[in-house]
């Protein structure tokens, strides 16, 4: 293992070396030097959870939802965007005020039941949400490849892993911003297909659709996917990573820096939710204008998604389609598997950190490794990858509800945030949120 970390960060430094040692290295070095230099390099959390919570399982619900409905699923994503963005936006604040996680938060101002039941409902919808997206990445690179799905999702779940364990924080978290543009990939579907843009305005504005059971469940499919607990503890959690990669300290203790930190967290969540929001739109979108217009209803996986776009839309969609899956994919399991890990550690007082050494945190990278090759293992068990995403998304609506109340009470406390409480607005928004998630767990439990 030793040899192998050595390798990656020798891999990870290597430009930097050619461009020092190498004489002809000019034109690299000045490559390189932009690259660093680009403003996404600096962005922060608030993009890579967007394009997290597009994960593989998440693309195929929104297919789901345009290939059954249509364009009539459309306004779910507008009404969607200031209610998601509040509540990660919460989450961020929450991180870098108080320089303590979710988890931590939780184990200060509430009972050890609720600090308890939530971790533990979180890590087991996190392992089934696991197996989902890697299942969904395993079929599209064979799609892709014309390997075996179960080797391929073998080799991408290990190329995750080593990533997260072996690459330190600051230099990982460059690969994730970069893979963001994958979602681009969604976008550029459109421009293979026609789109009937005045009807799609007047479809998001005005849907034409029946309240019935059908309608009810794919929203509900929609919202819980959108607004997920997982995306919570990752984004307060990688705030502090940042924080301490920078080496400042949390806002109560250093209040110099709030103004700038406060914008940056407003102008960062709420950038990488619409970046998020607007490419899940384009993805209902997408399948509306094809498989629904097709007579294609039923889709169960993101990889039969792109699958049937093939014949409708030909190999330029179908592709493009495919590698924004994996590219997505690569986020969203280390996102989850990152989150789990986060919780679990805070709740129990161990080391944490994606900038620590293995060694140096080893129960964090213990739930990170148990959690990825649990996801692998289901594929090699009875359960099947839709039946881990159906429980996982009736875990995640259990446990949404009452998280998002105790998000709202802790950034609403002056005890927890000082003078850097939330703002009614942004309150109202959370709350209004909790309301629509709550009214989605209960439909969960209602039989058609």
């Amino acid at each position: 293992m030793i040899w192998l970390r050595l390798l990656v960060v020798h891999f990870m430094q290597l430009p930097s070396d050619i461009a020092k040692n190498s004489p002809g290295a000019k034109p690299f070095r000045i490559f390189w030097d932009r690259l660093k230099e680009h403003p996404l390099s600096r962005v922060g959390p608030g993009l890579i959870t967007g394009v997290a919570d597009d994960d593989p399982s998440g693309i195929a619900t929104y297919s789901q939802a345009g290939a059954q409905f249509g364009l009539n699923m459309l306004w779910t994503m507008p009404l969607a965007f200031p209610l998601m963005s509040a509540m990660q936006s919460m989450c961020a604040r929450i991180g870098r005020v108080t320089g303590k996680g979710l988890a931590a938060n939780i184990k200060t101002a509430f009972s050890p039941i609720v600090l308890l039941g939530v971790v533990t409902l979180l890590l087991i919808a996190n392992i089934l949400n696991i197996a989902a997206d890697v299942a969904a990445m395993g079929e599209v690179a064979e799609l892709i490849t014309g390997f075996d799905r179960h080797i391929m999702t073998a080799f991408l779940v290990v190329a995750t892993l080593l990533l997260q364990v072996l690459i330190p924080y600051h230099r990982y978290v460059s690969f994730l911003k970069w893979l963001t543009l994958s979602l681009l990939a969604y976008a550029a579907v459109l421009f293979t297909v026609h789109v009937p843009w005045s009807e799609v305005a007047f479809r998001t504005v005005w849907p034409h659709l029946s309240l019935n059971a059908e309608a009810a469940a794919v929203v509900v499919g929609v919202f819980g996917t959108t607004i997920s607990p997982y995306l919570f503890f990752w984004q307060a959690s990688e705030e502090i990573e940042d924080m301490q990669a920078s080496g400042a300290t949390s806002l109560v203790n250093d209040a110099h820096q709030a103004d700038v930190e406060l914008r940056r967290i407003r102008w960062d969540t709420w950038s990488g939710m619409l970046y998020s929001d607007i490419t899940a739109y384009f993805i209902i979108l997408a399948t509306a204008v094809t498989l629904n217009v097709a007579g294609i209803t039923n889709i169960e996986t993101a990889a039969q998604a792109a699958s049937a776009l093939r014949p409708l839309a030909g190999d330029y969609a179908f592709v493009l389609f495919a590698l924004g899956i994996l590219g997505v994919g690569l986020i969203g399991v280390p996102v989850l598997a990152g989150s789990a890990a986060y919780a679990l550690s805070e709740a129990m007082g161990w080391k944490w950190g994606l900038e620590r050494k293995a060694t140096d945190a080893r129960g964090f990278y213990s739930v990170i490794a148990v959690s990825v090759l649990a996801g692998l293992l289901i594929q090699y068990s009875p359960i099947s990858p839709m039946k881990a995403l159906f429980w996982s998304a009736v875990i995640n609506g259990i446990v949404a509800v009452p998280l998002m109340i105790v998000i709202i009470v802790l950034v609403s406390r002056v005890a927890v945030m000082g003078r850097f409480a939330a703002k009614r607005s942004v309150i109202v928004l959370g709350w209004i949120a909790t309301a629509i998630m709550g009214a989605a767990a209960v439909r969960m439990f209602i039989p058609d």
